[in-house]
């Protein structure tokens, strides 16, 4: 019979409007997944090999006992998204409130349009690094964010990074409370608004005729902290995006199909910034809040509509940017407690207790506090994660060694800790701490420099950690065996 966790897994991917792989049509048992002992994957394509990808030969370690759940690595003939369908996930993602309300945020705190458009670009264009980087291994493995964290941070230790991104996923989850085929139904009704605005304010000239209210040391003071909230937006899907890319056919599918970020998140912002730049014009005051504009509008039908259009947006943008990675990371916690079901159910329910609706009070608020206050969390992790593949792994992993929690695995570090990986993900947290308690008013004052290095909290949290994470992992030998063979 079917188990249950498949049936949650195969639903979730079917309500995506994503293909669901073959292969998983007949539920795996515990015997049928092998490791083998040396794989090859190619980084553009999944013809001959360009780059040797070696695992361990089997040992005599345990295996995880039930690894053929949600987190199971996906077989090869099971990996079928095409560089479109993870386009298309993107652009479900892109095509929310959220997004139009940053976009009017950076309208509301001084930028014009087109300083508005540019900052979400670079941003964007910046954020597909280590978004490409992360999701290497997990094409090429086939495995989720949860596992590919046990590598850095132990079996154990990995729920550190996995309920964190979950914390944050629950705050994202009662903020913007399928993909493919709704996608396009959301650029209509965003373009009707655009539509409107243009009738409205009497064409592009007016719409867009709002100056920056910013020169010389106060447009760069407002850029970089906007810069960063704008990474930081896309920081927690950065993190567990191995939970997409494993079902990807191969590594050229999973690079285009992420490529078109940048321009996916300008052309729709550019949208957001060019209404909110025409409320100026139209109603005497800049309104960023797509819920209080329409509210402004007016009128039965304009509410129907736009109840259906934010419904709709909600959704798709939730399914995939806010349920998968908490509820992904549940199961892995406890996988005889927790369905990918039960795990969204958890997380709608966090969802709430955010109290979202304080944390949308304001265009500051928004940006300065909680954008740029949980890019100190998710920096962290993805520096570690990407200083262990690329810079200490060297790009080699032992598949079955991520499965394992015997105390002889590869990766079992300290009881299951990697004390390398906590040492770092701490001292990337600290220098930004001090900063966030003064911007939420529990520090009355602060060094210029704890400022500073909070308006760019996700580059100084990435980088410190995954500087320290290397440091540490180069000078020690904290494994029990080796990890990879040459």
């Amino acid at each position: 019979m079917e188990s249950t966790c498949l049936r949650l897994r195969l639903s979730h991917l079917h309500s995506l409007g994503l293909p669901i792989p073959k292969s998983q049509i007949s539920p795996l048992k515990p015997h049928s997944i092998s490791f083998p002992s040396t794989l090859h994957f190619s980084p553009l394509h999944s013809g001959p090999s360009i780059t040797r990808l070696k695992l361990l030969p089997k040992s005599n370690s345990n295996p995880n006992p039930n690894p053929e759940g949600d987190l199971a690595p996906i077989p090869p003939s099971g990996r079928t998204f095409t560089a479109w369908n993870l386009a298309s996930l993107w652009i479900g993602l892109v095509v929310g409130v959220p997004s139009y309300y940053l976009a009017g945020s950076l309208v509301d705190l001084g930028m014009s349009w087109l300083q508005g458009v540019s900052t979400i670009f670079l941003a964007n264009a910046l954020l597909l690094i280590p978004l490409i980087l992360t999701a290497y291994p997990a094409t090429a493995l086939g495995i989720p964010f949860p596992v590919l964290a046990r590598a850095s941070f132990g079996p154990r230790g990995s729920h550190i990074p996995s309920l964190l991104r979950a914390f944050v996923a629950c705050g994202m989850d009662g903020i913007r409370a399928l993909e493919q085929y709704a996608a396009p139904i959301l650029i209509v009704l965003v373009s009707a608004l655009l539509g409107w605005a243009y009738f409205m304010a009497g064409g592009f000239g007016p719409m867009l005729s709002l100056p920056s209210r910013l020169s010389g040391a106060q447009f760069w003071a407002v850029f970089f902290p906007s810069l960063t909230a704008n990474i930081s937006f896309w920081a927690t899907v950065a993190i567990n995006i191995p939970d997409f890319t494993r079902y990807a056919r191969s590594q050229k599918d999973q690079i285009l199909g992420q490529i078109g970020l940048p321009f996916f998140m300008a052309v729709f912002t550019f949208a957001g910034l060019a209404v909110t730049s025409s409320t100026e014009v139209i109603f005497g005051q800049v309104i960023a809040d797509p819920i209080q504009l329409l509210r402004r509008i007016g009128g039965p039908f304009t509410k129907v509509i736009s109840i259906f259009g934010i419904s709709l947006a909600t959704v798709t943008t939730n399914i995939a940017a806010n349920v998968v990675a908490p509820a992904n990371a549940l199961v892995s916690l406890n996988p005889k407690m927790f369905t990918f079901t039960g795990g969204a159910v958890v997380t709608a329910l966090l969802g709430i207790a955010f109290q979202p609706w304080r944390l949308l009070s304001s265009s500051e608020s928004f940006v300065y506090t909680w954008l740029l206050g949980y890019s100190a969390l998710m920096g962290p992790i993805g520096g570690i994660v990407l200083s262990d593949y690329y810079l200490v792994k060297r790009m080699k992993l032992d598949l079955e060694g991520l499965y394992s929690d015997s105390v002889d695995g590869p990766y079992y570090y300290q009881n299951g800790f990697n004390i390398a990986a906590l040492v770092a993900l701490v001292a990337g947290v600290l220098p930004i701490l001090p900063g966030f308690l003064h911007k939420v008013g529990i520090l009355s004052n602060t060094s210029k420099v704890f400022m500073t290095a909070y308006n760019n909290a996700w580059f100084v949290s990435f980088f410190i950690s995954g500087l320290v994470y290397w440091v540490l992992s180069s000078s020690r030998q904290n494994e029990k065996k080796p990890l990879y063979t040459t």
